[in-house]
């Protein structure tokens, strides 16, 4: 069977590849020899190629673009200049499947095809690349745990920040994102003056194969010893700033970065189904659903009351639905008598178990004061009230993901005895 070839390579370099791949007796052929990125997409998309020859300079080429390639079953080989050595290091962040140097000659071309069939021949037919692919016992990588709860506000922000700052007070490097693209406050919340969209940015830069350790220290102010941040988007209709493709970049990054990052994410889970026809068509959830698949554990904030809980209900069918949140913890937030019954954690627990087959719920006690206190100072619990019951649950189950993060060393460490 031949393999199609879409071929988007600048100068003389575009002749010899294209005469390489004419003698590989059939099993390749050139289908489109396309002059841009719009041409190569089309022709991907239309299934004119199983396989793309890229120019690393190629106008407009980032990660979003690859990532349509990969989407349109097509492997990507990127071709570097010898003489611009960032260029190759730059395909690589995007996610090439094969860096290769720009060929000077027919030999030369010949070595770039055998690498590029030896892809094929390697996986059969091609996958879509899984840039959060990071094995959660690895020692050198960090683990994402996502705060997630449906529509209501029952308090994501609010235990997204708590849980970030328990980590750090634990001793853990943490990173707190803010990704909610409805309404976005983490910066304000920790009394951060710039609100600068430092993870726009970093998604920009991820985009464009920019992003790095340096570069995202860069963007993460540091609030208290070991607890950086990386604030939202300002306004709702920034949204399309933070693709799903660009995010999943900043992800494994922030994984090397620090051993925790906590992201706060958006209510919505809808995956745009009116928009599929068109692959080019940004997700409205992208940063929501790339934090969801892109986590380790899935912490679930639900309200304490009957709407909050029906909400939480049916929020966690959609999780399972969507396949999103292997790994979750439930957390019931705001639970108190006047909402819940004369023994709310009880009612809670009960109805858990009854309806969603939850039976080792964590309850957050109400603490309006406490918590309208930290809101106004622009401080995390453990400051304005360490004794206060709502921090005192927040902080257990801060603990208890921690242990997830011994868990996964301990298992890294027998790996590497075993190797």
């Amino acid at each position: 069977m031949t393999v199609g070839v879409l071929c988007a390579v600048h100068g003389s370099a575009e002749s010899i590849i294209v005469q390489a791949v004419e003698r590989t007796g059939g099993r390749l052929s050139v289908t489109r020899r396309c002059a841009d990125l719009t041409e190569l997409l089309a022709a991907a998309e239309a299934g004119l190629g199983r396989l793309a020859v890229v120019s690393g300079d190629l106008d407009l080429l980032d990660r979003e673009a690859v990532e349509l390639l990969h989407r349109a079953g097509v492997r990507v080989v990127g071709v570097g200049d010898v003489t611009r050595p960032w260029l190759g290091e730059r395909l690589s962040a995007l996610g090439a499947d094969l860096v290769v140097m720009e060929p000077q000659d027919e030999d030369a071309g010949g070595s770039v095809v055998r690498e590029a069939l030896a892809i094929l021949d390697a996986v059969g037919t091609p996958a879509v690349q899984e840039p959060n692919d990071v094995p959660v016992g690895r020692a050198a990588a960090g683990l994402v745990v996502a705060v997630w709860g449906p529509t209501g506000a029952p308090g994501r922000t609010t235990v997204a920040v708590n849980v970030a700052a328990e980590l750090a007070a634990a001793g853990r490097r943490t990173l707190l994102v803010d990704a909610d693209t409805y309404g976005g406050c983490v910066a304000q919340v920790v009394g951060m003056l710039d609100e600068a969209p430092g993870l726009a940015a970093a998604a920009r830069a991820a985009g464009q194969g920019g992003l790095d350790l340096v570069a995202l220290a860069r963007l993460t102010p540091q609030i208290s010893p070991d607890l950086r941040v990386l604030s939202g988007i300002s306004r709702a209709d920034r949204w399309p700033e933070l693709p799903s493709s660009s995010l999943d970049a900043v992800w494994t990054v922030a994984r090397s970065l620090c051993e925790w990052t906590v992201i706060d994410c958006g209510f919505n889970l809808e995956q745009d189904e009116l928009l599929s026809y068109d692959t080019r068509a940004p997700r409205r959830n992208g940063a929501t659903l790339s934090a969801l698949e892109a986590a380790d554990v899935v912490l679930v904030v639900g309200s304490g009351d009957p709407v909050g809980i029906q909400r939480l209900v049916r929020g966690l069918g959609e999780l399972t639905d969507l396949g999103l949140g292997g790994t979750r913890m439930v957390l019931v937030n705001r639970v108190r008598a006047s909402a819940a019954g004369s023994r709310p954690g009880e009612a809670v627990q009960q109805a858990l178990a009854r309806y969603a087959g939850v039976t080792d719920a964590h309850l957050v006690p109400d603490d309006r004061p406490s918590l309208d206190a930290a809101l106004l100072e622009a401080r995390t619990l453990r400051e304005v009230a360490p004794g206060s019951p709502a921090r005192r649950a927040i902080a257990g189950i801060a603990a208890r993901i921690d242990a997830l993060l011994s868990q996964s060393l301990d298992v890294a460490r027998v790996r590497a005895e075993v190797v």
